[in-house]
């Protein structure tokens, strides 16, 4: 194919950020895509053409592409910084194909606010918060907000480049840093209007000051940790570790248990993870730790032990654990399908939030339920077996080595049962 749609990339300059090639592509257009603002900026340039304006129209552009191309025009894509970053190239080489583009980078808005304050970028991780506006961030939203997945990219990296958009700009993600206490951990630069005439560096102002100023939404967002952060243990954490309810103190899934039904749960960076009768939340929170990217769902009757288990989660500086106090099944109507289900505790229904578990279990996902009771295993036992679901049962008896005079003996902890069942396709 001889012509093809040139996917040229601009910057606030105009032209002057043009290389030749670019200019003379330009010059020669038949049909010029791009933004309002572009569009605008560029407009001195373009006037004897063809334009349309893609703003609210993304899904014409490849319609409008294909007839250029057809009747033989020369059909230019005009596209903020590099097409290939977060930009419009990706989504027409997927709609179009590659073969029908050609694209002329520039560089990116990213490059320009790193060179402004002289920082290498190399390591820096990029995210784009350039998507549909879904309101300020409320502590404990799940993956259904749209600012939760850089909310939890933050926490897994010491640098980040960030594109904002006029919706979810600098201030509103300062606002987030500060509602989930970590405005302290991070310094914030804001480049703003990059290469225009009223350009503005904001450099060392607390995050809590830019939760309050106003932005021009033409924004990039660089923050950086100041202490980097170091590895953390994911799980196996010792019982010691959790806070645990006193006098009574032992309502927790030992460490023993808790790996194996973690390994059971056959969870991924990304699941959804529902924990019911948290009790101290041990399991949860390390589920929480596994599932970097997805997010656990908790709920616990008890006062005290929900009380106990929300400070275990503050102490594990958690982002992606939301508990609520109430008596399963109420309050969690509106919670995501989860793809694994553990249960600690039942409160009595047992055999009912087995099948509410099963009915709302992703295909293919596992409830996995620890019995330390005879009458608890039995009750789940005829549940499952009048369900579709695989199953099956691992009894653990661990014992841990206890001081005696100058020597060790073994003293035996609790035995446990473990039931695992999988939802599989109807």
């Amino acid at each position: 194919m001889t012509n093809k749609c040139q996917i040229i990339g601009v910057l606030d300059n105009g032209v002057a950020s043009l290389c030749s090639p670019a200019m003379a592509a330009l010059n020669n257009a038949d049909v010029v895509i791009a933004a309002t603002r572009v569009l605008q900026l560029f407009s001195s340039s373009i006037n004897s053409v063809e334009c349309k304006d893609l703003s609210g129209n993304l899904a014409q552009v490849p319609e409008w592409i294909n007839t250029a191309l057809e009747q033989q025009q020369k059909v230019i894509v005009l596209a903020t910084g590099d097409p290939l970053c977060h930009g419009i190239g990706s989504f027409l080489s997927k709609k179009l194909g590659a073969e029908k583009l050609e694209i002329i980078p520039n560089v990116s808005t990213l490059q320009l606010a790193f060179a402004k304050i002289g920082m290498a970028w190399q390591d820096a991780k990029i995210f784009s918060a350039h998507h549909k506006d879904a309101g300020e961030w409320q502590k404990g939203c799940g993956a259904e907000h749209g600012l939760y997945a850089l909310l939890q990219t933050i926490n897994q990296y010491d640098k980040l480049a960030i594109l904002t958009s006029p919706e979810n700009d600098p201030a509103r993600i300062a606002r987030m840093l500060v509602m989930e206490n970590m405005a302290d951990l991070f310094n914030m630069v804001v480049a703003e209007d990059l290469l225009c005439g009223d350009e503005k560096i904001f450099q060392n102002i607390s995050i809590a000051e830019l939760a309050n100023t106003s932005f021009s939404g033409n924004d990039v967002v660089i923050l950086s940790r100041l202490q980097a952060k170091k590895p953390e243990l994911l799980f196996g954490y010792a019982d010691q570790a959790f806070k645990q309810r006193k006098p009574d103190k032992g309502l927790i899934t030992k460490r023993e248990v808790r790996a194996v039904s973690l390994a059971k749960m056959q969870l991924t960076t990304t699941s959804i993870v529902w924990d019911i009768g948290a009790g101290s939340g041990s399991v949860g929170i390390e589920a929480a730790k596994l599932c970097s990217n997805g997010h656990v769902y908790a709920v616990e009757k008890n006062s005290a032990d929900f009380a106990i288990a929300s400070e275990n989660a503050r102490d594990f500086a958690l982002h992606n654990y939301t508990l609520i106090e109430n008596k399963a099944p109420l309050g969690m109507q509106h919670w995501p399908a989860p793809n694994a289900v553990f249960i600690g505790g039942s409160g009595g229904e047992l055999s009912e939030l087995i099948k509410l578990c099963l009915d709302k279990l992703q295909t293919g996902g596992w409830l996995v339920m620890n019995f330390v009771t005879l009458e608890n295993l039995n009750s789940a036992l005829e549940t499952l077996k009048q369900s579709t679901a695989l199953w099956d049962i691992t009894q653990l008896q661990a014992s841990r080595s206890q001081p005696i005079l100058h020597m060790n003996r073994m003293q035996a902890e609790n035995s446990v049962w473990i039931v695992s069942a999988q939802k599989v396709s109807p």
